[in-house]
């Protein structure tokens, strides 16, 4: 079983900082694939942003250019640096793996943005 950590998110004023983090329990290339998706109340989860066991990455149009998604195989760890947040990047946001057909997901994180 791998479990995954998440932590960074917190309370910013539009147009701040945050760099969140996803541990994993076991050696990160296990998995194909690693993503962050975000939640907002009474919306659908979402992908953020994407990136490949290769370090190939991809991202949700309304974060292009803001959000940056890198990993440290080193330390497990895939990171989100949130740059120029607005209110509406309120959510909670969940660090997610995929191997083979089994994805495993972190515990979230809250990420508020004041306007």
């Amino acid at each position: 079983q791998v479990q995954l950590v998440e932590s960074g998110g917190g309370l910013v004023q539009a147009g701040g900082s945050l760099r969140l983090s996803c541990a994993a329990s076991r050696n990160i290339f296990i998995f194909n694939n690693m993503g962050w998706y975000r939640q907002a109340p009474g919306k659908q989860r979402e992908l953020v942003a994407g990136i490949t066991s290769g370090g190939t990455t991809n991202y949700a149009e309304f974060v292009k250019g803001r959000f940056t998604i890198s990993r440290d195989n080193a330390k497990n760890t895939v990171y989100l640096q949130m740059n120029s947040l607005k209110a509406e990047d309120t959510a909670v946001y969940y660090c997610k793996g995929r191997r083979g057909r089994d994805d495993y997901w972190g515990q979230g994180t809250q990420v508020t943005v004041s306007s």
